[in-house]
This record gives C-alpha cells, sequence and structure tokens, in this order.
C-alpha cells in the first residue's frame, strides 16, 4: 500500500506542472511594462504627425482618402479623421481630437500635441519604476492647480466692441490657409454668428451647425464670399412660367405632399362601367383642388414643400401667381422658417395667416454656372443664415469651409463665455514656470510627476519656435526668464510665430477663448491618465457570428481510442 502511494505522486506533480490555456491560441497579449510603454510610443506618434501643423508658419499636410479624394489641410481633427491607425492607444488619441473639435471647435492640434508631451515626460518616471496610479494622481493634481491658475490670467471681454471680437477671432485662423484673406473671413464668422445668436430670458443659444449653413460654389474669387441676410437653396422652381423674383414676397411652408396620395400597399379597385373609372379620377382631381383653394385662400406668393407637387396643383398654383419650390430638405425648411418668420403647417386645410412669413425682403431664382439657386434675402431679423463660399476650386473650397468653421466656433465660445487668455504659447509658458515654483511644496512621490506637467506645457512654445525656424534653445530659455517673475494677468510674453521672436500678447493681440484653453488642458491631462492606466492590452478577441454547423459524427469514429 505504501509502495502505491509513492508511486502516485510523480503522476500527480506532473498534472500540476501541465500549461492552462485560458485564451484562444489567436489572441495576442500585451501586459504591465510593455503594453504602458506601447501606449507611450503609439500616442507620441501620433503628436509626431501634427506637430508641424501648430502655428503660423505651419505645414500642409496632403491626406489621400480610400476613393482617391484628396484633403490638403492643417487642421488637426480633419488630418487624424482621415488617417487609419491600428494602434488602440493611437485611435484613443484620435478620438481625443474629436472630442475637442466637437466640444469648442478649435485646439485640435495642441491637444493632441500636449498629450503626446505629457505621455513622453512619463516615460522616465514608468523606467523608474512610479507606479502608473502615482503618476495619474500627480498628473491630476497639478491640472487642478493648473486650471486655477489659467482662471487667474483671464480677463473679460465687452462683446459689443466689433473690433476686440475681430482681433480675437483673427488670432484664431491666423495659423490656417486663409489668413491671407482673414479680414474678411473673420467678418464672415462673426456675421454669421450674431445672426444666429438668440438671448432670450437669459438662456444663449448659438446653433451654427443647424443654422448657419456654408454653401460652397466653385468659380469667381474668394473676396466673392459672403453672409446672406436670408437663406440659399439649390433650387429652381416647379414650373418654367412660374415668377423668379418677387419683392417683399408672402411665403408659406409645408412638410406634406400636394398630389393625391399613393396606397403605400397594393390596392385593387373593381370597376363595373367606364363612368366609375372617370368618377374616381375626378375625386382625385377634386382632393388636389381643395387643397389648392386651402393654400391660395392665404395668398401667398412662394410655397415651400418638403414632398411632392402633382401636374395639376402646379396648374393651379401658376393660374394664382404662386411660385412653388419642392422636395426641400427638413434642415432647409426649418432655416427659411427661422429666416422670414414662417411656421413650417402639416396640413393644407389648417393654414392660418400667422403661418404665412412676412419676414423675407426679396425672393429670387439666379443661375449661377449650370445650376439654378433660391434666394430669400434682405429678411428683417434672420435667425438663420447662409454663408456663401466662392472660389477657384473643390480642395481650396473644403479647407476654407473647415478654417471658417473654426473662427465661427471661436466666436460662439466667446458670446456663450466672454473670458480671454493670452496666446502664442503665453498660457502655457506661465503654467510651466509657475507649477515647476509649487513643485517643491509638494510632499513624496507625486512632486515628480507633478513637476513633469509643467515640463510638458512647453511644448507649446517650444513647437512654436521650432516651426517658424528661429534658435528654439535661445528663444524658450528667454521665455522662460521673462515668465520666471511674471504671474497672473502679467504673464503676457509669448511667441510671435511670424518672426520668431518674443513678443507681448497684448501689444500683439494675441488672445484665446478661455473655454478653449481649460477644455485643451482637461482633455489632455485626463486622457494621457487613462492611457497610462491601462496594463493589459489583448487583441484578436473572438468575433461574434453565426454559430458553425458541426458535422455529425460517423457511427464507426465514435468508439476510437475509448
Amino acid at each position: 500500500r505504501r509502495y502505491r502511494g509513492v508511486r502516485a505522486l510523480p503522476a500527480r506533480s506532473a498534472t500540476m506542472q501541465a500549461p492552462v490555456m485560458v485564451l484562444n491560441q489567436n489572441t495576442k497579449r500585451e501586459s504591465g511594462r510593455k503594453a504602458q510603454l506601447g501606449n507611450v510610443q503609439a500616442g507620441k506618434a501620433v503628436a509626431d504627425i501634427i506637430r508641424t501643423t501648430l502655428g503660423p508658419k505651419s505645414m500642409l499636410k496632403m491626406l489621400l482618402d480610400p476613393t482617391g479624394g484628396i484633403v490638403m489641410t492643417n487642421d488637426g481633427n480633419a488630418i487624424l479623421r482621415e488617417v487609419d491607425v491600428s494602434h488602440p492607444a493611437a485611435k484613443s488619441m484620435i478620438e481625443l481630437s474629436r472630442a475637442q473639435d466637437e466640444e469648442v471647435g478649435d485646439g485640435t492640434t495642441s491637444v493632441i500635441v500636449i498629450a503626446g508631451e505629457l505621455l513622453h515626460v512619463a516615460e522616465p518616471l514608468l523606467h523608474r519604476d512610479f507606479h502608473p496610479t502615482v503618476i495619474c494622481s500627480g498628473f491630476l493634481r497639478a491640472l487642478e492647480d493648473g486650471l486655477d491658475l489659467l482662471r487667474g490670467m483671464a480677463f473679460p471681454i465687452n462683446l459689443a466692441d466689433r473690433t476686440e471680437l475681430q482681433k480675437l477671432v483673427k488670432a484664431s485662423i491666423g495659423t490656417k490657409f486663409i489668413s491671407r484673406f482673414s479680414d474678411l473671413m473673420v467678418g464672415l464668422a462673426i456675421d454669421a454668428v450674431e445672426t444666429v445668436h438668440i438671448d432670450q430670458d437669459g438662456r444663449k443659444e448659438i446653433d451654427i451647425k443647424r443654422y448657419a449653413k456654408t454653401e460652397k460654389l466653385p468659380g469667381g474669387n474668394i473676396e466673392e464670399s459672403r453672409v446672406l441676410k436670408g437663406v440659399m437653396i439649390n433650387k429652381d422652381v416647379t414650373h418654367a412660367k412660374m415668377k423668379r423674383r418677387i419683392e417683399k414676397p408672402r411665403v408659406l411652408l409645408l412638410d406634406c405632399t400636394l398630389e393625391y396620395k399613393k396606397n403605400e400597399s397594393a390596392t385593387n379597385v373593381e370597376l363595373s362601367d367606364d363612368t366609375q373609372w372617370a368618377e374616381l379620377l375626378k375625386q382625385e382631381e377634386d382632393w388636389v383642388a381643395s387643397v389648392c383653394r386651402d393654400i391660395i385662400a392665404v395668398k401667398p406668393d412662394v410655397v415651400c414643400t418638403e414632398k411632392g407637387v402633382s401636374d395639376l396643383a402646379q396648374h393651379f398654383l401658376l393660374k394664382a401667381g404662386i411660385a412653388v419650390l419642392r422636395r426641400l430638405r427638413k434642415t432647409d425648411n426649418n432655416r427659411i422658417a427661422r429666416s422670414v418668420g414662417a411656421t413650417i403647417v402639416h396640413r393644407p386645410e389648417e393654414i392660418k395667416e400667422s403661418d404665412v412669413g412676412t419676414g423675407c425682403g426679396l425672393y429670387e431664382v439666379k443661375k449661377i454656372g449650370e445650376e439654378y439657386f433660391t434666394f430669400f434675402v434682405d429678411c428683417e431679423a434672420p435667425k438663420a443664415c447662409t454663408v456663401l463660399l466662392r472660389g477657384a476650386s473643390k480642395d481650396v473650397l473644403n479647407e476654407v469651409e473647415r478654417n471658417l468653421l473654426d473662427a465661427m466656433n471661436v466666436a460662439r465660445n466667446i458670446y456663450q463665455a466672454p473670458m480671454l487668455v493670452p496666446g502664442g504659447g503665453a498660457c502655457e509658458m506661465a503654467l510651466s514656470t509657475a507649477l515647476a515654483e509649487k513643485a517643491k511644496g509638494v510632499e513624496g512621490a507625486l512632486q515628480w510627476p507633478y513637476r513633469a506637467v509643467g515640463m510638458a506645457f512647453e511644448v507649446i512654445p517650444r513647437t512654436l519656435a521650432q516651426n517658424c525656424g528661429c534658435d528654439v534653445v535661445r528663444i524658450v530659455t528667454e521665455l522662460r526668464a521673462k515668465h520666471a517673475g511674471a504671474s497672473g494677468q502679467e504673464a503676457v510674453w509669448g511667441i510671435d510665430g511670424e518672426k520668431g521672436v518674443i513678443a507681448d500678447m497684448r501689444e500683439l493681440g494675441v488672445w484665446e477663448p478661455l473655454v478653449v484653453k481649460e477644455q485643451t488642458i482637461k482633455t489632455a491631462v485626463e486622457m494621457t491618465s487613462m492611457l497610462l492606466r491601462i496594463d493589459d492590452i489583448v487583441s484578436g478577441m473572438h468575433r461574434k457570428g453565426p454559430p458553425k454547423e458541426t458535422k455529425p459524427q460517423a457511427a464507426g469514429e465514435e468508439g476510437e481510442g475509448g
């Protein structure tokens, strides 16, 4: 019995040593230090892609999309949107740029550059065996102090002073392709935002995306671009004899059809004689005629509908001297309603006098190039507008549109939160100097990551200096010395991106909205903290799909090996 027990021991230990395969063999796994350093490298690689697009002397990137189209831009979000990456951390960085664009519409390049630099300064701390949680705690503590310092540097702006607003928006598009036409574009951006700005009972609403539509028409000069006091749509009247120009028109907007309704499913109608067929047709005509009578009763000059208009309805409305536009987009109809003061009606029999828009000064249909465009312009109090852009080619117009959207977002941010901070890297250098000083009072291991955040903020002035080709080390050292004795609203020394020299941002007139700067720093630090906390990357997960059919086993195979 003792002999049998001893014989059993090696068998049990062999069973214990056998490897246990938990993950699928196709699964690729990186864990611990390897995963963290991989994330850092991926983040730095994304930041390096767009580092050269920061500042007034920035470079353009040319990207080829899968369909063969070309995108030429220096907008951080537009570049990263087109780049196809496989690393999960790099994808997170690209999402960071998109989040910044959706939230404040500007600073998409800065946020990626700062996040990349934060990862870069975290790398030596990881090599020194700092725990990622300690690094993240230091980063987030520095973020809180940094935001307090930033608010201390901010000062209010008078929204009634258009010159100040123009300077501010000009600073935001000074780094873009359209900086040559900055005065024109600044005017367009401010006019568009002022038009769609609604301030009712303390509630501010500036919906650029929905009510400030940009229409790009290739041809002409960029100088011909303008903000219409109203709306332009790519439509022509439905009948050639209808009026193409009416001053002070009465506009009626519908979202119902002006043709006999067809059944959605197949319908069979049995007729016993041919008089019934004529009667059926007459019923259809009578229904269309009654709808047209309801419309004609309110004496509109222009009728716009989102649905179709039958030939018979066109005939009745033409006889009454009414111009008709059909199959408008819902968004276009909403914009016209806001411009002319009309209400969109769902049922013709319920039209009231108050539904008719009378705020339009001129309705006109023009042919531009090969297409017809309808204008509802010279409106009394338009709360929607169309920004009409002209330019040499589609590529130029696409870039102008992207840049103009950034300028409009900056103007919107100022209307919503009228606080400014100095630009040109002055903010970042002030934060860097102040955090380096404050780090001396931080206890324990948190002091190192806290100081690292201060070092990382220097990347903005350093990159500005690099991109305008000056002596980077000398300029950044001089700037650091200037900020050593300054604090709060006195910290206004930054880099003039055109000349590559240190300048007072107050004299240069380079300002940025506080909300953009706050969002940039918050997003960059929080994203970096999240990436550093990742210590395991598992890829090649099981793809969910239809279950595979199992082949029935042959009867002879069942007992093999048993």
